[in-house]
């Protein structure tokens, strides 16, 4: 008898480990899943840089944009739409510059600062399209893990695809670059 004592509470000790391990494992795992569910949640997180052309805010996602230059020594076109402003150099490569706040009667002594140089992709073997969009501000990146907001986004503008909430509730209209060049005739340029 007393070998049975002595056995049973060397097994009880045992058993109370494995439940001792099995309920840090069960605290282990409800701490972490909110920390996963908060990963989940940022990891489709998208970058826009927000710019201002005439008095509207647009966006444009990162994945699109090459980069942001002061504005350059710009070509006029003889003939041309009154959206295009003109061609410039970049390094070798001819990117005409739309001005697509051209309806809002922009002052013409009152030229842009930047100019947003965005990348249209194209299918394999093709050459890469750049166009510049004139802008008169650039107001900084911003990152949105939410869809952008297609209620809001007017539906007479053919290259706005949505709605970009960004900085205290100011709204931006997100480009679409397919759509604006085919708004701005970017395929006769």
């Amino acid at each position: 008898m007393a070998d049975r004592r002595q056995v049973e509470p060397a097994v009880q000790p045992a058993s109370q480990e494995v439940q001792s391990q099995e309920q840090q494992n069960l605290d282990q795992q409800s701490l972490n899943e909110p920390v996963e569910a908060d990963l989940e949640k940022r990891l489709p997180e998208r970058q826009y840089c927000v710019f201002r052309a005439g008095r509207e805010r647009f966006c444009l996602s990162m994945l699109e944009l090459e980069e942001v230059v002061e504005w350059p020594a710009v070509t006029p076109v003889p003939l041309a739409p009154a959206f295009l402003m003109g061609i410039f150099n970049l390094r070798g490569a001819i990117v005409p510059i739309v001005d697509i706040a051209f309806s809002e009667g922009r002052r013409p002594d009152l030229l842009p600062r930047h100019v947003v140089v965005a990348v249209l992709s194209q299918e394999p073997g093709q050459d890469v399209v750049r166009l510049g969009i004139a802008a008169d501000e650039v107001i900084g990146t911003f990152a949105s893990s939410g869809p952008l907001q297609l209620e809001e986004a007017p539906s007479g503008i053919s290259h706005c695809c949505g709605m970009l909430r960004h900085e205290e509730d100011r709204l931006a209209l997100a480009l679409d670059l397919r759509g604006m060049a085919e708004a701005f005739s970017i395929g006769v340029i």
